[in-house]
């Protein structure tokens, strides 16, 4: 290894899953990037490195030692190519942002993770760079090479405590900035690595944001506020980027701020405005093959903790048996699935739980579902991108035909979300907050027309 190499190889990793280590592209005087930057910025990023070395600053971690820096070594080597010795440079901020880029961040992908427009970035093959805005995707002129493909990699799970290898194909991490990565080995796909990047942008806290956004209407985020206030078991339902974790935010923005509330997440993605809130997530499991944590396991536990509401931030396996298990004896909670329809929501909470074991059945949870869960949210992206409420459906707790009951509160007609003609769960409840159930289904919001 180079003396400037800052980020370690393992040598059981390779973007092909071949094994072999990639080559170190940041060596000195190697100028191998996604653009050839000239001479000029090559030992401008030499001197960088050097200076982080010898300071030993870990970039990821603290980049704004690394920005500083940046800009001392490009201020002096400005000053020097005054003189002629060497080449000059036109853009001085051009560049301090193309070696910070390349020292502190991910490369020529920062400019789409610092781009606010962006909400998704995935790597198909090194010449093939998508980005989402809006909900709608898009072909950039990104052409990375097959190493700086295993560089990203390498530097987006140095941090993580996540690993990739042959015995562990797949991976999902969480960058510094908050943004979700999930990485395939090469070798399962068909030749090279695929790498997604969900970024996660604080859009809604509330349901009043999601309001200010279009997503919901006022007269049915009063309805959920207060319904959450109560302390009904909401599932959120939709599509891949439909929005879900950000109305699971929103939701979370209307619990009382005197309850204690625990989420058990796969990968950090929920933040609360509840001063007593305990996160936790999975890990996996060591190269040994130990200490593997699933999200049932966090789900047991946090039972343990004294919580007066969980959160799951989804569900897709057998730890929906767990969530329905702690649902049922009394504690509220909210989560999100994967489906089509509210009501394909609720069948798939119905199935998910027989991935426990053979002496899981349907006579069990079926009726443990119509009894726990009280209300579906199903989100769906329309044809100009737009995340919006498709439906509120209120579970009613009767089962008939072997098929739950379902009453619609609110529905989509002529594309606009309007008060349907299904009833609140729980009328009591509502009553006892100082909720008139009828009254939220029928007032609108003060000062709402």
């Amino acid at each position: 290894m180079t003396a400037d190499r800052l980020v370690t190889p393992r040598p059981d990793w390779s973007p092909r899953g071949d094994g072999a280590a990639p080559p170190d592209r940041f060596a000195r005087g190697n100028g191998a990037g996604r653009a050839e930057l000239g001479a000029a910025v090559e030992l401008i990023d030499a001197q960088v490195r050097d200076v982080v070395r010898r300071e030993g600053i870990d970039p990821l971690r603290n980049p704004a030692s690394v920005q500083r820096i940046v800009a001392k070594v490009v201020r002096e080597y400005d000053e020097r190519s005054l003189t002629g010795i060497v080449p000059p440079i036109g853009d001085l901020e051009a560049v301090s942002r193309e070696v910070h880029d390349r020292v502190a961040g991910f490369g020529p992908l920062q400019r789409y993770l610092d781009d606010p427009a962006v909400e998704e970035i995935w790597i198909n093959e090194p010449s093939r760079v998508f980005i989402a805005r809006e909900g709608r995707h898009e072909l950039t002129t990104t052409v990375l090479t097959e190493e700086e493909v295993g560089d990203l990699v390498e530097r987006m799970l140095k941090t993580t405590g996540r690993r990739i290898d042959v015995s562990q194909p797949f991976t999902d991490a969480r960058l510094p900035d908050g943004s979700r990565v999930h990485i395939v080995l090469g070798g399962i796909t068909q030749r090279y690595a695929a790498i997604n990047i969900r970024k996660f942008t604080v859009r809604a806290t509330r349901l009043a944001d999601l309001v200010a956004l279009g997503s919901l209407t006022p007269h049915a985020a009063a309805v959920l506020d207060a319904a959450v206030a109560v302390g009904l078991n909401i599932l959120v339902s939709g599509g891949t980027q439909a929005g879900k974790t950000t109305m699971l935010n929103a939701l979370a923005g209307s619990i009382p701020g005197s309850e204690r509330v625990i989420s058990c997440e796969e990968v950090f993605e929920i933040k609360l405005p509840i001063p007593d809130w305990v996160s936790m997530q999975t890990r996996q499991a060591g190269l040994e093959g130990t200490g593997e944590v699933r999200l049932r396991d966090l789900v047991k536990e946090s039972l343990r903790m004294r919580p007066s509401r969980v959160i799951v931030g989804e569900v897709r396996g057998e730890e929906c048996l767990d969530l329905l298990l702690a649902l049922n004896s009394g504690l509220p909670g909210m989560c999100t699935i994967h489906a089509n329809s509210a009501r394909e929501a609720l069948t798939k909470m119905c199935t998910l739980p027989l991935l426990a074991g053979e002496n899981i059945g349907s006579r069990f949870v079926l009726p443990t579902v119509a009894g726990c869960v009280d209300l579906v949210l199903h989100l769906g992206i329309g044809a100009d991108g737009q995340r919006r409420v498709r439906e509120i459906v209120a579970v009613s707790g009767r089962i008939e035909d072997q098929a739950i009951e379902t009453e619609t509160v609110f529905g989509t007609f002529e594309g606009v979300l309007r008060r349907a003609e299904g009833q609140l769960p729980h009328p009591e409840r509502f009553q006892q907050a100082g909720y008139s159930p009828s009254g939220l289904l029928t007032e609108l919001p003060p000062g709402v027309s």
